[in-house]
């Protein structure tokens, strides 16, 4: 048998192998540890939906609703694997620019606008980066938020065709 260094490895010329004192042996296995599981650990992202209406949550409980089941159609469920952030400004609409600021503070994925044009231009002039989604106007190329092209214009987009 032969012992090399400090770290006690010993090598042993009678079975031809090698040993690890416990203390080393543990270590590595430690640090094997750490490593593997970083991977799996990370959480998954979940998507955020800012929601900024002009009205109230009474007021738009059927479209609200049937945002819900749309998205669970496309298997996106709230509090499960999406998470939704409803902004109302209960019909006064001073409150929008402020409502919409709050969005973008909480880093939300996408706008999704409803009650008008005060509503869109309030995430409008809140962010650049952030896609902005109509859920309802009477005519987005009049308010400039679409091109009469259909070229997505300043990154606001109707929801419909």
């Amino acid at each position: 048998m032969k012992i090399r260094s400090k770290e006690k490895l010993v090598v042993s010329r009678a079975t031809g192998g090698w040993s690890v004192s416990g203390g080393t042996f543990a270590l590595g296995l430690l640090l094997c540890a750490l490593c593997l599981p970083v991977a799996a650990q990370e959480p998954k992202k979940v998507p955020r939906i800012g929601f900024l209406s002009g009205g109230s949550p009474s007021s738009f409980s059927r479209f609200t609703e049937a945002f819900r089941e749309g998205l669970r159609e496309l298997g996106y469920v709230e509090e499960k694997n999406i998470a939704i952030e409803y902004k109302w400004a209960e019909g006064i609409n001073d409150r929008l620019p402020n409502l919409a600021a709050e969005l973008v503070r909480l880093k939300v994925d996408v706008i999704v606008t409803s009650g008008g044009t005060t509503t869109i231009f309030a995430a409008k002039n809140a962010t650049e980066r952030i896609p902005i989604v109509m859920a309802s106007s009477s005519d987005p190329v009049a308010c400039q938020q679409s091109s009469a092209t259909g070229r997505e214009y300043h990154r606001a987009d109707s929801g419909w065709p």
